[in-house]
């Protein structure tokens, strides 16, 4: 697979600028020819109350990778929105860092489902996502 709209990290961590992306400190960092990685920090940005990684803010990584994938598998003038995101829990974080890696699944006309796997800094996953998207325009 070849991204239709081949981007720099550079070039995608600046469309992060003034979002929830960049509020929680997620950056991209790796694409290759099928995989999209980014981290995010575990920290005050994105504990729940019990000083864990809250869930939503893995769901969070999981929508901005399977979402700009699949905004790089559109042509001129389309665009993806997000259908469905599924998240199971495997492991609690309570420091460092998350890597998410995001697969295509199945790239199509008209949807996408792309897998997108989180994982702590010792290599344990920690969450598995999958998520549905719809291709416009």
């Amino acid at each position: 697979m070849n991204w239709k709209r081949p981007y720099t990290l550079d070039q995608l961590n600046a469309t992060s600028a003034d979002t929830l992306v960049a509020h929680l400190g997620i950056v991209y960092t790796r694409i290759t020819e099928n995989i999209l990685e980014a981290e995010m920090p575990v920290d005050h940005r994105t504990f729940q109350p019990f000083g864990l990684l809250h869930g939503g803010a893995s769901a969070v990584l999981a929508e901005t990778l399977g979402s700009t994938a699949g905004y790089m598998m559109t042509s001129e003038g389309q665009t993806v929105v997000g259908m469905e995101l599924n998240a199971t829990h495997h492991r609690a974080v309570t420091h460092g860092k998350v890597r998410g890696v995001c697969q295509p699944l199945h790239v199509g006309r008209q949807h996408q489902s792309w897998e997108v796997a989180l994982f702590d800094e010792k290599g344990r996953r920690t969450c598995s996502c999958r998520l549905s998207t719809a291709v416009l325009g």
